[in-house]
């Protein structure tokens, strides 16, 4: 059964220059892009109450105290969101939820403006995260 909020999701993310790569309204899962703003493959599941944001990072080959220190530490930097690591602890994701029924398209917005700024500045630490 499709949630009532699936299509003003889709609607917010077109709107907001995104690619629909995948949408299953019964699910209620999005995978979209923006290479503008270097998001690819970003999943979205919406579920009432929440929308949860994830988009994989990068893989850890080594996982350490210092890159989980060091990702803690610029978890207190990210204006929305925060990296997470899969069960595992080698998947570094980024990952957000929001309160569906209240949510809008700026608040939206900032959510994926905190993800493009977090692979901007950050990007540099994360290849070498993925190295080491």
């Amino acid at each position: 059964m499709a949630n009532r909020y699936f299509a003003t999701i889709q609607n917010h993310l077109q709107t907001l220059g995104f690619d629909i790569r995948h949408a299953d309204a019964h699910d209620g899962v999005l995978v979209v892009d923006n290479p503008a703003l270097g998001i690819r493959n970003l999943v979205l599941g919406c579920g009432d109450p929440l929308l949860i944001l994830e988009q994989y990072l990068l893989d850890l080959p080594a996982p350490s105290c210092e890159v989980y220190g060091r990702l803690l530490q610029k978890n207190r930097d990210i204006i929305h969101g925060a990296f997470a690591l899969d069960e595992s602890g080698r998947k570094v994701i980024f990952r957000d939820t929001l309160q569906i029924d209240t949510l809008d398209l700026s608040e939206l917005e900032a959510v994926l403006n905190s993800l493009s700024l977090l692979l901007t500045e950050f990007s540099d630490e994360l290849i070498a995260f993925s190295k080491s």
